[in-house]
Parts: structure tokens; sequence; C-alpha cells
């Protein structure tokens, strides 16, 4: 249960008054503006004093959802819905928190009497950006089954190897995954449910739109202990097969009250847009559990395709408050017209998943008048580093540690280095573990015990903390360049490629030379208008520009231009397998 004061806390009305504007900023962008923080107050207070308190026995359907519904019925909650979606044709959906509990009750009631699902059994749920996807998570919840969640985007094979993997009793999915279910379904021995969210029914599936009509909306939640697994989430997989990533009932319930409270900085007057795909833990990071720690609306359009256009005229006719998506989207959305967009209720902007370049946050700060706020973690933790609203930005870092963590740069050895040496990523996870950080990868315990370094959980970044306390992101451990005594990392060099007007992403990953060992190469996607100019003048114009505008050893000796980037269901660049490609080749 949310404790008085968090309740108090994430319900206290919006403060209209603005921050002191440097001058430095006004010149930038006159219509530069920004609001008092909502929930932040002082970085080293909060730090000092942060403690969630973990009670035995948690669930979020139980503890924060249906507490929520009776605020909203005791009048005590801003009329917002609860969750509210849209799609590109006309139809809409809105919900409170009491027809949230309605409807997930139904479906809970499905998952154990229907589909015969007991208390720790698994579910994979693989559905696209439809109200039917929070509804199975939220039922999971109820039941205390373990969620599963995955892209409409994996192949056969990839559904294959999660249902081996995972052992899991039950899918849900809709017609474009069933017929690929149906296929590979005899070869999953522990698979005996298959529930399907279509108009219409398909032999051999349960029908969830036919079954709610007729399911009964009383059921009692599971009283599930904080520590029991609550979901599994399958790595991105940059290298090698994703590995299952167990989460508790608190590790996500609980910790990422921290990412709702003081990075997003929500209170249930605010409407939240998170772009996530459904199969990223992001999605369950700031579309579920952030937003509804804190009462807030969980805004949600359904996509199939990434849309610039379709993102901008979402954000300028709703009353989006808070906006949450890659750094990709946004080099996306900064490269289209936005003078004709006004952007009226937009009040806080962030982003994680990879670095933002400096050059779009200018960008989108001189065409909205706010800035980017960069978050920084894993499907492994919640939130480990963000810039926090009312927090000194700093463009290009992460930000502090979250209060949740004690988050330093270590050597090799383990040893915690001081400010401005680049090391390794890692949090303090002995002699306590701390919430928010998942449990094991199940069923790889040699894979669990080699992210410890001492008494620290290695990310598996690089990095440096700055005199002030903010930290750098680097690279991947494995993306680091060696090239004649030099380490390059990527991003600094993609950041001065992206400045460039001919491109519109890039990607750099160390390539075999025989005299230098490896030497920097750049993937690079040409805007539109670029295409038809001479590419050996243009590879000769981009690696001049690198050179004046970072150390000019960094500069990529070997350019590739590409149609596209290989990427993750996370939209991060897939460096790996560009690297191997290129090693490959000796």
């Amino acid at each position: 249960m949310l404790a008085p004061a968090a309740v108090e806390m994430s319900l206290r009305v919006k403060c209209s008054q603005c921050l002191a504007i440097p001058h430095l900023v006004r010149a930038l962008h006159r219509g530069y503006r920004t609001a008092t923080p909502q929930n932040f107050s002082d970085y080293d207070s909060i730090k000092r004093d942060f403690k969630l308190e973990v009670p035995e026995y948690f669930n979020f359907a139980r503890d924060v959802l249906d507490k929520w519904t009776d605020m909203e019925k005791a009048g005590k909650r801003p009329s917002n819905p609860a969750f509210w979606w849209i799609n590109g044709e006309g139809k809409e959906v809105r919900w409170s928190f009491e027809e949230l509990g309605v409807l997930s009750r139904k479906l809970a009631n499905i998952l154990t009497e229907v589909c015969a699902l007991q208390r720790g059994d698994r579910v994979i749920i693989i559905l696209p950006q439809i109200p039917e996807w929070w509804l199975a998570n939220i039922a999971c919840l109820r039941t205390g089954t373990v969620s599963i969640p995955g892209t409409t985007q994996l192949t056969q094979k990839d559904i294959l190897y999660r249902l081996q993997s995972s052992k899991a009793k039950c899918i849900i999915t809709n017609d474009a995954v069933a017929p690929a279910v149906d296929t590979i379904a005899s070869e999953c021995e522990n698979l005996h449910s298959k529930l399907i969210v279509s108009p219409n029914p398909r032999d051999g599936w349960a029908h969830l739109t036919g079954l709610m009509r007729h399911a009964s909306d009383s059921h009692t939640c599971v009283r599930t202990k904080h520590d029991e697994t609550m979901s599994i989430f399958f790595t991105s997989g940059t290298s090698g097969s994703p590995k299952m990533t167990g989460h508790t009932h608190s590790s996500y319930g609980l910790g990422l009250s921290v990412n709702g409270r003081y990075w997003l900085d929500l209170t249930p007057s605010d409407v939240m847009w998170n772009t996530s795909d459904t199969g990223w833990a992001k999605t369950a990071w700031s579309s579920v559990f952030s937003p509804w720690t804190q009462g807030a609306c969980v805004f949600v359009r359904h996509l199939p395709q990434f849309k610039p256009t379709s993102i901008l005229q979402t954000l300028s006719r709703f009353p989006i408050t808070v906006f949450c998506s890659a750094p990709t989207a946004y080099r996306m959305l900064v490269k289209n017209d936005m003078a004709s967009y006004k952007f009226k209720s937009l009040q806080h902007c962030v982003s994680a998943g990879e670095p933002v370049n400096f050059e779009v946050i200018e960008q989108w700060r001189s065409r909205t008048g706010l800035d980017i706020y960069e978050g920084y973690g894993q499907t492994e933790t919640v939130l480990i580093c963000g810039t926090f609203k009312g927090m000194k930005i700093k463009p290009g870092s992460m930000g502090k540690p979250s209060p949740a963590f004690d988050v330093k740069i270590l050597d090799k050895n383990g040893n915690v280095l001081p400010p401005g040496q680049e090391g390794d990523i890692g949090l303090r996870a002995l002699p306590n573990r701390p919430l928010g950080l998942f449990t094991h990868y199940i069923d790889n315990p040699r894979k669990t015990a080699s992210t410890l370094r001492g008494d620290y959980y290695i990310t598996g970044d690089r990095g440096y903390v700055d005199e002030d306390g903010y930290f750098w992101f680097v690279s991947r451990a494995d993306d680091i360049i060696s090239s004649s005594g030099y380490r390059i990392g990527p991003f600094e060099v993609e950041s001065a490629l992206n400045e460039h007007p001919a491109v519109a992403e890039s990607a750099v990953v160390s390539s075999p030379d025989p005299i230098r060992g490896e030497v920097v190469k750049a993937f690079i996607v040409l805007n539109p208008n670029y295409k038809s100019h001479d590419e050996d003048q243009l590879k000769k114009d981009i690696q001049e520009h690198v050179k004046k505008t970072t150390a000019p050893y960094k500069y990529p000796r070997k350019v590739e231009f590409v149609q596209e980037l290989p990427k993750t269901i996370s939209e991060k660049i897939k460096r790996n397998e560009l690297k191997k490609k290129e090693w490959e080749k000796i």
C-alpha cells in the first residue's frame, strides 16, 4: 500500500509559478517555458532521506489501482480518466480506475476459470498498443500469474524460443500472430491455453471478446508476497540470445514510484504519453507502474508505424502534459516542420534508451520551448540516473543517480574511480539488494553471477561522473573502439555525425585495419534530399565535419551509406551486428 505521505504528495495541486529563466536561455528561445516541479525539491535532501517501505505482501492491482478507485469514488481525484486510448480511425476508449478494475477482474476470472491458470503460471502477452494489453497485464497481477510481454514484431522462431524457454502455459495474442503460434504450438509442451483478441473466434483458441461479455466482475485479488515473481522480460538481445529478466511485485510495482514521482514528475491531474512498443520494459515503466502509482492518466495512441506527423498532431490536439519517447523518435520529430503545431498542454518531455544528441535537444527546445530530460536505466532496473525536473540540465548527461540507487564508476577490479575517469557503471547490490533491481536471470545462474563485481551490479555500460555528480554515458562496454592506442566511444562520433545536415541517422563501430588494428567506421542513413549527391564528395565533407566537431583522431576513416540501421524493438542500434559483419570480412 502506498504510504499516506506518498498519496498526499502525489495529490498536490499543480503549481503554476515559473522558475526564473536564465538570460542565456531566453536568448535561445523567447518562448522557453518551464514550471516548478510538482514533486521534486532539493536533490541532496531527497537522496539523503529517501526510503521506500516494503510490506511483506504487495500487489499493485490491489494496493495501488484499487486504492485509486476508492479515492475516485470519494471524489478525491481529478476527473481525468485513468486510461485514454485512441487510434487513427476515430476510435476512442476512456476508462476510470473503477472501470479498469471491473474489466480486469473479468479477465482475471477468464484466466483462472477458462484458461485454468494458477498462481505462478507464466503468460506470454503479444499484443499491439490496444486496451486489452493493459487489461491482460492487470489481470495477471490480480491472479498472481507471471506476465511475459512480447512485441508483435517477433518472428515464429522468436515466439518458439520464448514459449520453450519460459515454459509458459498460456499465450494471449491477436489474429496477426495466432497463425505463427499454431504452427509451433505442438513443440511447446507446457502451452495448454491460447486466448485470442479478435472480432472473430478462431479454432483452438478461447475468444476473449465473447468471454468478456459473460465473465463475472467479482474477483478477489491474490495476496502476493512482495518478492514473488511478477513479470519476466526478455532482454533486447543486442548480442546473443535474449535473457529472461525476473522482476518481483515490489521491484517494479514499488520501485518505479521513483520514476513516476521524481523523473516524470506526475500528479493525478497529468496525462502521460509514452510511445514505447508493448514488448519493451519501458512500457511497464512509463505506461503502467510509474503513471498509475501517481494516479495519472495513461494516454495511448495506437500507431502501427511511427509517423512523425501523427505524433505531432496528437501532442497538439490532446491535453498531454508529459511526453516520453526514444532518442530516435525525437531525431525524427525535429526533422519535420513543427511551426504549425502548438503544444499548449505539454509541460515535461523525457527520453531514455540512448543519449540524445545535443543538436536534437537544442532543436526541440527552439520549437517547443521545452527541454528533454534524460533518464538512464535497463530492463534489469528502474531508473538508475536521471535529470529531474528542477535540476540543472547538462545536455548529453544522464543526470544524477536515482534516490533508490548508489551508483559508481568502477575499474576492472571493482574499485571506485574518481570524477573524470572512464569506467564501468555499477550500482551497489550488496549486502542489501536494492529495490528496483531485478532478482536474477531466470534459469541462468552463471549469467546472473557474472553481473556482480565485488558489491556492485555491473550494468555493462561505460561512463564517467563529473565533479558535480552528473553521470555521462560513453558506450556499451563491448562497443569501445581501440585505434592506434586511442579509446573511442561511438556516441561522441555519432553525435558529431548527426549534426551534419546530410545525416539522418548513424552508427559507429570498429572495423579491422592492418596498421591501426581497428579504425572507426560509420554507417550512415542519409536525409532524402542528399541521396542524389556524389557519395565520394559527401564522405569527405562528413569526415571533415567530424574532424572539426570533435577530436580529429575520432573521425570515421571508413564510411558506408545504408538504407536503415539494425535496431532492437526498443529502438537501440544493434552495433554488435554491424561490428560482427565488419570483422567477419577478415
